[in-house]
């Protein structure tokens, strides 16, 4: 079979072994790695993604000793017995053919526990404990643990390790004056301050020999105050080159840059041209990464030079099968990442198990199974947002006779708003994912269809699941009819706002609706890349003199005076999401919307809107009130508690729960219905 995509296929050969194809699915922590009794599940998860077609794989972070944990007890490899457990791993991988890197990262000053250690004793901004400046015979004792961690490895049946030299980490904290103050050969010029991780990558060459895959994760772009300039990481990069790495990884922006390297709003393959500049001085190949998620966007870099291969991390959770879809033209069944962070990097932030929003199976490949049904049943499904279209596919694909009922003229529910949002265009993706998937999974959709319980009832089907979702809640105000009073869902749609708005209801949906009305009414969508560098001051230029890449941001003035408010009296966007929240919040601060707390909304008159703050009344002049002040389930069709009926019935979604709009569980609760009917 032809394919468009033959640069993503293409092997790769390192000499002494060779990769499939030229897809590497990138380090992430799921939390399993944590415990030995997970690795029966870790390794499902990797090997179901070697099975989708992954040429190589790199683990989350493995730390090489007890200084080096991101948690209490984190995963780690110093001694044999922690071999076993990765064994499950490699086997599962080597299975289908893919490689798998077992990545050794130490986490220095962004541990949470009090062992931590750095190049200085500065604290870092995201974690609790001030670091330990680390003596030379500390630098050196950690230089051996690498060493022994890389060789346990090798006996674990990794085929390589990565080394974690960017994202802020231990190596990224002495390679960089932003952390590394030392006066001594650790640090000073790069040459000193480079020593460190050189000698890790010798030690770890001395101790698994020549044919091991040894790849190194370097930071392209610091994005922080005293980072380093491209110069820098070039020399970095030339040395690494030298001292016997195999692959170059592109590390982006540490975990505690204040500008945006992941979310949904960063522009797709937004830092290739610095993986680019450094590949121009490297003999060996260099894997670009970051916001790329779809083939066209891969492919594109790999034939233009800029990269040898392309490294995913989150849209290889969204969609295992990735590669294969690719290698056969399936590009359209492909269920696409679209950054948003919510089950994936904010569960691992929290503590808790990643996975993903748009694919519930991700990291819980043993426990959510879809298993062909031996009793075909004939189900309802009336409401086609995520929720609906989640258990309607996955029941379909399983064998039952699905039918899907949507009262409007198109599927998508609330993700038909979300999409219209600047920076969340990636939503479009996942409609289209499930548009192809009730399609081929053969789901008789009825659009334009309002059906009642007796039509359901009439036509006798076996199982009727309520995915009605929500509408949103009114404002119940003196003046709350007047017509400059609008719902989210009427200015996500369309309707004509003023120059002088008032938003009422600061959660997700209020954060979003107030950067739809920041957006000119003819920007393009996305964004353009050389606007987004603009504003969030990331320097253009790939072989930036500036320090750390950044450059003051430009950002043009507000074309609305902006109110947001909300009753609680905490911070407004307390309840966003751990690593995207910060952006939205930033966003609406730059472009000067007002963010109220505390406010009692009082009435609405022809001058604007009345509230109070602090016992005082005062009037807001503006044009039009935007209400974002929650949703109400729509959950009608359910029968009573004690009726008797011809159908099970089921309710998920937002017409189960009318919280803050959340497609993670919807999307969830849908599949797991669907596994158990």
């Amino acid at each position: 079979m032809t394919t468009r995509y033959a640069n993503i296929l293409k092997p790769l050969h390192l000499g002494f072994t060779t990769i499939k194809n030229r897809v590497v699915m990138g380090s992430m922590h799921t939390g399993l790695e944590d415990r030995f009794y997970n690795y029966p599940k870790l390794a499902a998860y990797f090997g179901e993604r070697a099975k989708g077609g992954v040429g190589l794989i790199i683990t989350g972070g493995i730390s090489p000793n007890r200084q080096g944990w991101l948690l209490p007890a984190g995963g780690t490899m110093n001694t044999l017995g922690d071999v076993a457990p990765h064994r499950l791993v490699t086997h599962a991988v080597h299975k289908h053919g893919a490689k798998i890197l077992m990545q050794i990262l130490h986490s220095g000053r962004y541990g949470y526990q009090p062992f931590v250690v750095s190049a200085s004793p500065i604290k870092s901004p995201i974690s609790p404990f001030k670091p330990r400046k680390m003596s030379e015979r500390q630098i050196l004792n950690t230089i051996e643990d690498y060493a022994k961690t890389a060789s346990l490895a090798k006996m674990a049946g990794y085929d390589g390790v990565e080394i974690m030299g960017s994202e802020g980490y231990l190596l990224n904290q002495f390679l960089s004056r932003h952390v590394n103050q030392r006066e001594d050969q650790w640090g000073g010029a790069i040459e000193n301050r480079m020593r460190f991780a050189l000698e890790v990558v010798k030690a770890i060459r001395a101790e698994v020999g020549e044919k091991f895959i040894i790849c190194f994760r370097l930071s392209m772009l610091d994005l922080v105050h005293d980072g380093n300039t491209m110069q820098e990481v070039i020399t970095v990069a030339k040395a690494l080159d030298q001292a016997g790495v195999n692959l170059l990884n592109t590390g982006i922006g540490w975990h505690e840059a204040r500008i945006p390297t992941i979310v949904t709003s960063v522009p797709r393959a937004a830092f290739a041209d610095y993986t680019a500049e450094v590949k121009k001085h490297v003999e060996i190949p260099v894997i670009a990464s970051n916001r790329i998620n779809m083939p066209d966007t891969a492919e594109e870099i790999l034939a233009a030079g800029k990269a040898d291969m392309i490294q995913m991390a989150r849209p290889l959770l969204a969609d295992a099968f990735w590669v294969n879809k690719t290698a056969t033209n399936r590009v359209n069944e492909i269920n696409t990442c679209i950054a948003c962070n919510q089950a994936c990097l904010d569960h691992t932030f929290k503590n808790q198990r990643a996975t993903c929003l748009v694919n519930p199976r991700a990291a819980y490949e043993t426990e959510l199974v879809y298993e062909k049904t031996k009793q075909p049943k004939r189900i309802a499904v009336v409401g086609g947002g995520v929720a609906g279209m989640s258990v309607a596919t996955v029941a379909a694909s399983r064998g039952h006779q699905v039918t899907l009922f949507e009262a409007s003229n198109e599927v998508g529910g609330q993700f038909n708003l979300a999409k219209v949002v600047p920076g969340k265009e990636e939503f479009h993706e996942t409609i289209r994912y499930f548009k192809v998937q009730i399609e081929k999974t053969g789901v008789d959709l009825r659009l334009n269809t309002k059906v009642n319980r007796e039509q359901l009832e009439r036509e006798g089907f076996d199982e009727v699941v309520i995915a009605t979702g929500v509408v949103p809640r009114a404002l119940k105000i003196e003046g709350s009819d007047a017509p400059q009073v609008l719902s989210y869902a009427e200015v996500l749609r369309g309707a004509p706002v003023g120059q002088k708005v008032a938003v009422i209801g600061a959660g997700g949906i209020g954060f979003d609706v107030s950067e739809f009305l920041l957006k000119p009414e003819h920007q393009p969508q996305p964004q353009p890349l050389a606007e987004w560098q603009r504003e969030w001051g990331v320097d253009p230029n790939p072989n930036y003199v500036t320090e750390g890449g950044m450059c003051a941001p430009e950002v043009d003035p507000p074309i609305r005076e902006i109110y947001l408010l909300q009753r609680k009296t905490t911070a407004l966007g307390a309840g966003l999401g751990k690593t995207s929240g910060w952006v939205h919040r930033a966003q609406l601060k730059k472009h000067a919307v007002r963010m109220l707390r505390g406010v009692q909304y009082k009435a609405i008159t022809n001058e604007g809107l009345w509230i109070e703050m602090a016992g005082q009344d005062q009037l807001l002049r503006v044009d039009s009130i935007v209400v974002c002040a929650g949703q109400e389930s729509v959950k009608d069709l359910m029968p009573a508690a004690d009726e008797n009926t011809l159908a099970n019935y089921h309710i998920i979604g937002g017409a189960k729960l009318a919280a803050e709009l959340d497609a993670k569980r919807a999307i969830r609760e849908g599949a797991e219905l669907a596994a158990k009917l």
